[in-house]
């Protein structure tokens, strides 16, 4: 992605909408990094997204606009910065595994 693009990504706004634990609704996501049908991790302009839950399905994706749309049985939503998993030593897995 070039620099532009990134830089127009980070203006754009993040919004969760859950309906009833079944439907959610998120704006602001840059990428999907894994899915099945308990676990989807995104990530979005204000850090990575883990979405837990049984019968998960992504049943919109569009990456140009960041929207994403979810069915299933949501059990929780956990936020981590971008860079907590990727260098060791920072952050609490890091502190973890030294």
């Amino acid at each position: 992605m070039a620099m532009e693009e990134r830089k127009a990504n980070r203006s754009r706004s993040h919004n969760v909408i859950l309906e009833n634990r079944e439907k959610l609704s998120i704006s602001g996501v840059e990428h999907v990094n894994n899915f099945n049908s308990e676990l989807i991790i995104l990530e979005t302009v204000t850090g990575v997204m883990t979405i837990k839950g049984c019968d998960l399905d992504v049943n919109k994706l569009n990456l140009e606009d960041g929207n994403v749309i979810i069915h299933g049985t949501v059990y929780s939503l956990v936020y981590s910065d971008k860079d907590a998993f990727g260098s060791k030593g920072s952050g609490f897995l890091g502190k973890l595994f030294k």
